[in-house]
């Protein structure tokens, strides 16, 4: 029996960094490539917010990173299946390089259903121009 105690501690032990890991994961990532220059759009402001009846409520703000990222989006607060919206503020982005762009914000609207898995929204842009898909 002790044995069989010590064994099954260990294997907690062992086991308990990647469930550590997992639940410290934020489940939404963005990343923001500039297609025109193939290099990433640092200080691209992005704002997520949640459908709620016919209004959308405001979750986070953040700025992509010197990489174009926000690798964190979700607050802190349990994740919830629902609509959700992540919208781009390009227009800022190419005034601060002074260019012109077509587009000033650029909205993503998705679905979630799976709360036990992590989602990251890239999208390519250039100034009259993007596309987006769900990235990994």
């Amino acid at each position: 029996m002790k044995n069989s105690i010590a064994a099954l501690s260990l294997a907690m032990l062992l086991a308990a960094p990647g469930v550590t890991f997992a639940a410290s994961k934020n489940p939404i990532s963005v990343h923001v490539l500039n297609q025109q220059t193939g290099m990433p759009a640092p200080h691209v402001a992005v704002t997520l917010e949640q459908k709620q009846g016919e209004n959308w409520k405001v979750l986070n703000t953040a700025s992509t990173d010197d990489d174009g990222r926000v690798a964190a989006l979700w607050p802190g607060k349990p994740f919830e299946a629902g609509d959700y919206r992540v919208t781009f503020k390009t227009g800022k982005y190419f005034a601060d390089q002074k260019q012109d762009s077509f587009f000033p914000e650029i909205p993503v609207e998705f679905h979630i259903t799976n709360t036990n898995t992590t989602y990251h929204v890239p999208l390519l842009l250039s100034q009259y121009g993007y596309s987006t898909y769900r990235g990994s």
